[in-house]
C-alpha cells in the first residue's frame, strides 16, 4: 500500500500522525510540503481526495492569513487553490494520502481511517 503524508516536522499534531503509521508498520513517503509545495493539480487533486473545499483546508489562525485579508476575500476555487500553493503554511496538515483516499490528521489517530 502506498501512502504519502504531508507533513510539517515542527508540527506536534504531524509527528503523532507519522509517528502512527510507523507503529502500525506503515512505510509512508514524507513529503515536507513547506519545502516541496504541492502545485496547483496535485493540491486540487488533494482537495477532491479529501472532499474539501480549498477553504476548509485552510490554516485561518495563520499570520499570512490575516496579513492576505483572505477571511475578507471572496475567492474562487482557483484563486484559493493559488493562495495556498503559494502560502503553503496555510495548508492544514497532516494530509495522509492512500490510493485514491486522503484524510487530515486531526486529530492523529484519522489516519488509520484510510489504511
Amino acid at each position: 500500500m502506498a501512502v504519502r503524508i504531508y507533513h510539517n516536522p515542527r508540527c506536534r499534531k504531524s509527528r503523532e500522525a507519522l509517528a502512527i503509521l510507523e507503529e502500525d508498520g506503515v512505510e509512508a513517503e514524507v513529503v515536507r510540503y513547506l519545502e516541496t509545495p504541492p502545485t496547483a493539480d496535485e493540491l486540487s487533486d488533494l482537495l477532491d481526495k479529501l472532499g474539501l473545499e480549498p477553504r476548509e483546508l485552510m490554516r485561518t489562525g495563520e499570520k499570512v492569513y490575516k496579513e492576505l485579508g483572505l477571511g475578507d476575500r471572496d475567492l474562487d476555487r482557483d484563486e484559493a487553490v493559488a493562495v495556498m500553493v503559494e502560502q503553503p503554511k496555510l495548508i492544514e496538515r497532516p494530509i495522509v494520502v492512500s490510493g485514491d483516499r486522503a484524510v487530515v490528521g486531526r486529530p492523529p489517530e484519522r489516519v488509520r481511517e484510510i489504511l
